[in-house]
């Protein structure tokens, strides 16, 4: 019964002279080649071509190409960061770092006060310093490292006001090992905030100059 009813609706067989000649079972010329190995391809290159795609929409550019800021902008004022927490000197290792990161990173020239001969002016603030033990001597269960954080936030401007870039929410953190002698013991947070300093400067700089 079924075969009779798939028969009724197949269309009337062309004439011998004009009938197209079949292929042998399963060697047909015209249907593409199958098989594991084809379609392994298929999806490699499926694939290829989704992540050119998304990495040209992305925008992907390298260090130091695609400036955000306007081509007017030739001299930046860094005037020193705001610290709104108790520790030493913390704003002037920052203001220092980023000082140095422009001058040594850019063709831009920097000034170290507000001035009217600035094209934009890079204000900084320091929001909180924190320090937490974060391993233990096994031995005499004296603290063995500190890890400190530092939170800040920092807004670059042109000379109408105009914001051209900023962040309130700059959070960084630094490890450094306690030493056991007493004459080194309250200096060791000093190259920890430098080397956070450092890595500072460089996320900024580069978040400010390059657009992604």
């Amino acid at each position: 019964m079924t075969r009779e009813v798939a028969r009724a609706h197949l269309p009337a067989e062309a004439p011998a002279a004009h009938r197209p000649r079949s292929s042998p079972r399963g060697t047909s010329a015209e249907s593409p080649p199958r098989g594991p190995g084809v379609r392994a391809s298929r999806i490699r290159f499926s694939l290829l071509t989704l992540i050119s795609l998304a990495s040209a929409a992305c925008g992907y550019h390298t260090a130091g190409h695609a400036s955000t800021l306007p081509t007017e902008v030739k001299t930046i004022a860094v005037p020193a960061f705001a610290n709104n927490t108790e520790t030493y000197k913390v704003e002037q290792m920052l203001t220092a770092a980023v000082v140095r990161e422009i001058t040594t990173r850019t063709h831009y020239h920097v000034v170290n006060q507000i001035s009217d001969d600035a094209d934009a002016t890079l204000r900084g603030t320091v929001l909180s310093t924190y320090s937490a033990p974060l391993t233990f001597d096994s031995q005499t269960g004296r603290v063995a490292s500190v890890l400190l954080t530092v939170n800040m936030k920092v807004v670059l401007t042109d000379r109408r006001g105009k914001v051209l870039y900023q962040n309130s929410a700059y959070v960084f953190r630094e490890q450094y090992e306690v030493s056991t002698e007493l004459n080194s013991f309250f200096e060791e947070d000093s190259p920890a905030l430098e080397r956070l300093s450092r890595d500072f400067a460089r996320t900024l700089i580069a978040n400010i100059l390059e657009g992604f």
